[in-house]
């Protein structure tokens, strides 16, 4: 099978990817156990993409139920080396109203129930992670809004993403604390799903569409799902709009990223000196350094 070198992550509100042609569903199986649902494969815009509802399909997935290496060790089984990520998420600043778009560049990770990394158990990889999205794709994204051209909302290019566990929304003192440590939105997937992107070698970038104010902000309601979902079925088909475009610009010069060699200096043990289980385990991630 030829590699799929385009993964697209779905959040809240996008369980589908419309325009795709060709629809085939691929089960996937990983040394992390089943992904959060079969992928989707088409073409969209005529390249070949891989499409995973990242709460599954029928969104029975809390934040911290989502099998995050099993999804990304998936993706690196197909191929992919872009992934883009949609992801909802709530405004902590005045300027980024709801229905507005926002492409993080930075996260501060405060979930505690996750597993962070493929590495572990016999093999030890220290990945740098000081800038966690990879700035060519997020140019790409940020171009392909602009090729939508979207007249009623605006693109926010930068910001820090805040991760917390959930399900349950923000505390008000909580919602001010996260203000203060400088975040633009809030949201509970994009870690560790970030950081387990750069293990795989995979460029990396979140399209984040805002639902809501959190609980901070003291002249708006505050977030509840329903007012978050209301708000995602009016921003999930220009989101699919601007996805179609960045596929499009990716597959025009296949973009070389840093995160694509991360390992090369990251990796502490040397495959020869992991165990034959431990290599295959990771063999879709050091393949490149065997």
């Amino acid at each position: 099978m030829d590699p799929i070198r385009i993964g697209i992550l779905g959040g809240s509100g996008l369980y589908r990817m419309e325009g795709l042609t060709d629809v085939r569903e691929q089960v996937m199986a990983t040394p992390y156990g089943a992904p959060s649902d079969a992928f989707v494969v088409g073409k969209l815009e005529g390249v070949e993409v891989a499409f995973l509802a990242r709460h599954g399909r029928s969104h029975g997935l809390i934040p911290s139920q989502i099998p995050f290496r099993a999804n990304l060790h998936a993706m690196k089984m197909l191929g992919v080396q872009y992934l883009l990520s949609v992801s909802a998420v709530g405004s902590m600043r005045e300027d980024i109203a709801p229905l507005d778009m926002v492409l993080p560049d930075q996260f501060i990770d405060l979930t505690r129930k996750r597993e962070g990394s493929f590495f572990g158990d016999g093999a030890v990889a220290h990945v740098s992670l000081a800038d966690p999205v990879c700035g060519v794709l997020r140019g790409v994204l940020a171009a392909a809004f602009a090729d939508a051209g979207f007249a009623d909302i605006r693109l926010h290019d930068g910001g820090t993403y805040v991760c917390i566990e959930g399900p349950a929304f923000s505390t008000r003192a909580e919602s001010v604390w996260y203000r203060s440590l400088g975040a633009a939105v809030i949201g509970m997937t994009n870690m560790p799903e970030a950081r387990l992107a750069r293990e795989a070698e995979i460029a990396y970038a979140t399209l984040a569409l805002a639902t809501d104010w959190d609980c901070w902000h003291p002249h708006q309601a505050c977030v509840t799902a329903e007012m978050a979902f209301a708000n995602l079925q009016g921003n999930a088909q220009r989101a699919q709009q601007v996805l179609a475009h960045a596929v499009r610009r990716i597959a025009a010069s296949w973009p070389v990223s840093a995160a694509h060699t991360a390992l090369g200096s990251a990796l502490v043990t040397p495959p020869h000196g992991m165990s034959a289980p431990v290599r295959e385990r990771l063999h879709a991630l050091i393949a490149r350094l065997l």
